[in-house]
């Protein structure tokens, strides 16, 4: 049974007020979702990747917990934090993999919703890691549609509700962060890759 946004929104608002234990029936309630979401970025990763999606879960939710400032008004919040928690263990994975070992083609990554990209996706994940960091220098909000669609699987109208935006705002901020981050990561491309 998929739980209620009421539901989950009063989880949210436990946590908020310091409830630890709210975090743990969060948890209970949302882990399908979060499964769910971290197959999907783990679907993506290279063959014989050492982080399974439940493990990629159990991670989240250690990081989660460690969370001192929580304030979340819907489930919309909690997931664009789950997504970056998330991203942040990959991104710190691959950062770890490429500092051990360096070198080799760049493969280029393709910025879609169906997350369609190449072998060395962890590369590029750095990559667009870096890239996302100076599109949140320049717009913090277009950095956080990224995040939320293209890492967390919201969809237009989560992102929207999560950064009270409305839908329209988030397409036209979706589309402007592709482009921008495309001409970025083609910076970053060798020649001839």
């Amino acid at each position: 049974m998929k739980p209620s946004g009421l539901q989950v929104t009063q989880l949210l608002k436990a946590w908020s007020e310091g409830e630890p234990a709210a975090l743990d029936k969060i948890m209970s309630v949302v882990y399908q979702e979060l499964h769910r979401m971290a197959r999907r970025y783990m679907a993506n990763e290279r063959p014989g990747h050492t982080l399974q999606a439940t493990a990629l879960v159990h991670e989240a939710y250690v990081r989660l917990v460690d969370q001192t400032q929580t304030s979340f008004e819907n489930r919309a919040q909690f997931f664009a934090l789950c997504a970056q928690v998330m991203r942040r263990i990959l991104v710190d994975l691959a950062r770890t993999r490429h500092a051990q070992k360096r070198g080799g083609d760049v493969a280029p990554l393709e910025l879609e919703e169906s997350l369609a990209v190449g072998k060395e996706r962890s590369r590029d994940l750095v990559a667009l890691d870096d890239a996302l960091k100076v599109l949140a220098a320049q717009d913090e909000r277009k950095s956080r549609v990224v995040e939320m669609r293209f890492f967390g699987g919201l969809s237009v109208e989560e992102t929207a509700e999560a950064l009270k935006i409305s839908p329209e705002t988030v397409m036209r901020d979706w589309k402007f962060a592709k482009s921008w981050l495309r001409r970025e990561l083609d910076k970053e491309t060798p020649h001839g890759a």
